[in-house]
């Protein structure tokens, strides 16, 4: 999963933005505080405020005997527990299908979402927010805020200092069983003055833990 590359010399900014932590690509000077970066709607989303109160709907069970080209399957939901990796495509700088990041995202049904980003250690925060709406048929937007930070200790400040807010969207399709999404992700990174200073693309893929999901398929 961890490589380098000589000519990654925009990494140390990416590595900024928030849960990326680029664990694939060389870094040196910043890293971010965690990750991991549409169609009008035709219903109701799962969240969306009815007559001044949020529904509460649960999220829809799926028969195991749907397949994923199953067009008779009813829509799912895509509230739940996923086991995502966030793949780089199209960067100057950082190799095709590089993994910047992999970890596990709550998708929840009040249009919420929260992030635990497998590239950051603990110690330097590995989760960052978002929240999402429905925009059609299995489809989905995430708008997701983080901070990004350099926790490199300096006489100024041994606790390192705040880089700027960095900015995940994301794009994605869920299957028609429900157990598996993609789609696209595009992160920015910039300074306390909304500067842009870095950006990374992508695709992300997600799949769904369930109660019954072994280690060996999320590790």
């Amino acid at each position: 999963m961890k490589s380098t590359h000589p000519t990654l010399c925009r990494a140390s900014l990416l590595s900024a933005i928030a849960a990326l932590a680029l664990a694939s690509v060389s870094v040196s000077v910043s890293s971010a505080q965690c990750l991991g970066t549409s169609k009008l709607l035709g219903h109701r989303t799962a969240w969306e405020p009815m007559r001044g109160q949020f529904a509460s709907p649960q999220p829809r069970l799926v028969r195991a005997s749907f397949d994923d080209d199953d067009e008779s399957a009813p829509e799912p939901s895509i509230v739940g527990m996923w086991h995502v990796k966030f793949i780089a495509m199209g960067n100057e700088g950082i190799p095709d299908k590089t993994e910047v990041d992999a970890g596990y995202s709550q998708w929840h049904s009040d249009g919420t979402e929260i992030l635990n980003s497998g590239g950051r250690a603990p110690s330097t925060s590995s989760f960052c927010l978002g929240v999402w709406e429905q925009t059609g048929v299995r489809k989905y937007s995430l708008n997701h805020f983080a901070i990004a930070w350099d926790p490199t200790p300096s006489n100024s400040d041994p606790n390192g200092v705040i880089l700027g807010p960095a900015s995940i969207r994301e794009n994605v399709t869920l299957s028609l069983k429900g157990n598996a999404f993609s789609g696209t992700f595009t992160i920015i990174q910039y300074d306390e003055t909304l500067k842009k200073l870095a950006e990374v693309k992508g695709n992300i893929t997600g799949t769904r833990i369930t109660a019954v999901t072994p280690p060996s398929s999320v590790f």
